[in-house]
């Protein structure tokens, strides 16, 4: 009865009548204009997904005509601790594997946002009238800023074999850089660019990212975004050469590094990748403790804080020394430098796995009691939950770095900030830092391995990475006050008229940046699992999701599908919802009556009453039902009703059933699990005060 009003053919059978055939009214749709003449529903297709291909299925999964680009790079590079001033020269192999002919490459020149007339820094506005003192390192860079770019070559293979290096003809645009190419690079073939670059790493600045502080110990160094990157090229966009702004992060291609890095002598360095020339640059008691750390169950001391700029702990000899870290099939290479480094470490097995992944960390003594005592364990608690829930970490290693970039993430290295107050340690200090550790080594996850355009869809990875942090907190602690993740958390951002859709590209959010890009998709993602998909179906649909796009490029669409395909559930209406606009979730009980179940059946057997319970959607979001019901006997019970009550109307519903009880009050979403914004019209009636024990 697809096209009858059902509840009134009931009622007139029960009266003994003939069955009235009733035709539905229009349809109640939200967000609709007044008499729409299309399809308006919630529960509608997107239309915003492009059609599935040979490259991106339908299931969202990578099909077989999915390609992307390779880029190794051999680099070069030396820090000059005088001037602050990191050179460098690299040789880029880029390999294309699309099936297009190229006659050009496009570089990111992310340091070029320091210069003073960079497109980030002459589109900024004024000034507020108040900055408070942590936000002051993001402004402008005091000293001149950006690349300076000394060469780029191309290299050209001839007849017989001949090589022959030639300067390119290129041209830079603010933050990217095209150079030309000799020849046409065809299907399966590989060019070669050299670059030779130099910059003054900042305090500060727009980037933030990568930055120098100089501690009680001296000046320490986190170098990123460091040397011309390989724009990507994919089937989506052609070449990503959207401006680096500040907002929106990254999207890179995979590949192979080979990278030496020239430091004083008395520096600790460590970076992405593995150490290849551990007796140059290690002493016998340092490499000693390595090996043990690597068996033992808590963090072994390598550089011990009463070692740190001693001369035992750096080996015998004069000059500077090169490190040398080779890495394999990463998105990205980071490092760091000081000689003001404490260094910590242990192994981490995963259950059944002979191979032992390296957690290192590395601080200054301005850092301690706090660091010592908490970021290494931290690191083993997101290999664990992170692992559970997407996939087993690949890297040989992961290391956390404290200094003045307070939480940012590269392939196996991470900088984190939380620094304790004269000496002194809260409770909040140490979860600040267990929060950030697990949140910047998870993001080797999404998106250094699960590689999403961070410069297009911020919640693709803060989003997806700030959901698994809120489990990898409650492993911790069942009881860690997680600030991303309840959906209760979120509400007053989602009352907020003021906002961007999560499908709004990075650099256009204009407002409430962390709530938009971190909070919102956590908690939506939350909700996902445990209210409506439930663990088993979402877990499996998630892995999935992590598992098929590990070390590729996926889309919005092919999260969106792959959840859809592997939970068995058309998500239509949760996707277009909470992800494509700002609407909020607003139920409100409006009503309640009773009607003898003699009256309505000709009989109590299945209760003395019937009672129906209308609520209305008042909000722009369609959402599960929940409705705790309370008894003039002080019971109660909470009913689980599936999103499908609004297929037929959007506006209203009314829910009915049978009971002996007489009903004194309901409230809808009881447990706060759907971030409605107005707790007001929640219930109906009134609940019985508590009982008083004596």
């Amino acid at each position: 009865m697809t096209q009858v009003r059902w509840q009134l053919v009931v009622t007139a059978l029960a009266l003994g009548a003939a069955p009235t055939w009733t035709p539905l009214a229009g349809q109640q749709w939200l967000n609709a204009p007044p008499n729409p003449r299309t399809n308006q529903s919630s529960f509608r297709p997107i239309d915003e997904w492009p059609d599935p291909s040979a490259a991106r299925l339908a299931s969202g999964a990578p099909g077989p005509k999915y390609w992307q680009q390779r880029v190794d790079y051999v680099i070069r590079t030396t820090l000059d601790t005088v001037t602050h001033r990191v050179t460098g020269s690299e040789r880029v192999t880029y390999h294309n594997n699309s099936p297009d002919k190229l006659t050009y490459l496009w570089f990111q020149l992310d340091q070029n946002i320091e210069a003073s007339d960079s497109r980030a820094n002459l589109s900024a506005g004024a000034l507020p009238k108040s900055i408070p003192a942590g936000a002051r390192r993001f402004l402008l860079a005091e000293e001149p800023g950006g690349y300076a770019i000394s060469g780029v070559r191309v290299v050209v293979r001839g007849a017989g074999g001949k090589v022959t290096v030639r300067p390119a003809n290129y041209l830079i645009n603010g933050t990217v850089m095209r150079v030309n190419l000799p020849d046409t690079l065809r299907t399966g073939g590989t060019a070669q660019v050299e670059i030779d670059w130099a910059f003054t790493v900042p305090e500060g600045g727009r980037n933030g990212r990568g930055a120098k502080e100089k501690v009680k110990d001296g000046w320490l160094y986190e170098v990123a975004q460091w040397f011309p990157r390989a724009s990507v090229y994919d089937d989506i966009s052609g070449w990503q050469t959207d401006q680096f702004m500040g907002q929106g992060e990254f999207y890179l291609n995979f590949g192979n590094y080979d990278v030496s890095i020239t430091v004083p002598r008395n520096h600790i360095v460590d970076a992405t990748g593995v150490l290849q020339n551990a007796p140059q640059v290690l002493t016998t008691t340092q490499r000693q403790r390595l090996a043990q750390a690597m068996t033992a169950e808590q963090p072994v001391f390598i550089v011990r804080p009463d070692e740190v700029m001693s001369a035992s702990a750096r080996p015998a000899g004069e000059g500077p020394l090169t490190w040398r870290f080779t890495a394999e099939n990463v998105r990205d290479f980071a490092w760091v430098s000081s000689k003001t480094y404490v260094w910590d470490a242990m192994g981490y097995r995963y259950p059944g796995e002979t191979r032992t992944i390296a957690l290192h960390s590395l601080y200054p003594r301005d850092a301690m009691p706090l660091w010592d005592s908490v970021s290494t364990k931290a690191i083993a608690q997101t290999m664990t939950t992170y692992g559970r829930m997407a996939f087993r970490y690949p890297y040989p290693k992961a290391v956390n770095v404290h200094g003045p970039v307070f939480g940012m993430e590269y392939p196996m290295i991470a900088f984190c900030g939380a620094r304790p107050n004269n000496g002194q340690v809260t409770d909040a200090l140490a979860r600040a830092l267990i929060s950030v550790t697990i949140h910047e080594v998870g993001h080797n996850w999404f998106p250094m391995i699960v590689a999403s355009d961070e410069r297009k869809w911020t919640w693709m990875d803060e989003g997806v990475n700030s959901f698994l942090q809120y489990y990898a907190e409650k492993d911790w602690d069942p009881n860690y006050p997680t600030r991303r993740g309840p959906a209760k958390n979120i509400v007053n951002y989602m009352r907020n008229p003021d906002q961007a859709p999560l499908m709004t590209e990075s650099d256009l959010i204009h407002a409430a940046f962390g709530d938009n890009g971190y909070s919102k998709p956590a908690a939506g993602l939350v909700m996902l699992r445990e209210q409506v998909l439930g663990p088993e179906r979402f877990d499996q649909a998630f892995r999935e999701y992590s598992q098929r796009w590990a070390f590729k490029h996926p889309q919005p669409f092919d999260f969106f599908r792959s959840l859809d395909d592997g939970a068995g559930e058309l998500l239509n209406w949760f996707w277009r919802g909470w992800f494509y606009t700002t609407y909020a979730n607003d139920q409100a009980v409006t009503g309640v009556e009773r009607q003898s179940a003699d009256s309505l059946v000709g009989s109590s057997a299945r209760g003395s009453g019937y009672w129906r319970v209308t609520i209305e959607n008042k909000g722009g979001l369609v959402m599960p039902l929940h409705l705790e019901i309370t008894y003039d006997d002080g019971t109660s019970e909470v009913r689980k009703l599936p999103v499908d009550v609004w297929r037929k109307n959007e506006k209203r519903f009314t829910y009915g059933f049978f009971s002996n009880k007489s009903v004194t009050a309901v409230t809808a979403d009881p447990g706060e699990v759907f971030a409605d914004v107005d707790r007001g019209n929640n219930t109906w009636g009134t609940k019985p005060a508590p009982k008083v024990v004596p």
